[in-house]
């Protein structure tokens, strides 16, 4: 008994040595995390970048205005 058990762990350590499908979804992860970043930083400078300008419209057409 002690035998087949022990072929049944090794089979079963065997295997989970041999499945990658936890690492690829772990790397899918990881990449789709560092696109999120990425997007985020992206928007965050475009959104500044887009308010210094709208605010210095907004003071042009104020002194045309006044």
């Amino acid at each position: 008994m002690q035998m087949l058990d022990y072929l049944i762990e090794t089979k079963f350590v065997a295997r989970f040595a041999h499945d990658e499908s936890g690492a690829t979804a772990i790397e899918y992860g990881l990449i789709a995390s560092g696109i999120a970043v990425a997007i985020i930083v992206a928007v965050q400078s475009i959104g500044t970048k887009l308010d210094i300008m709208f605010d210095a419209i907004g003071m042009k057409v104020d002194t045309t205005v006044n």
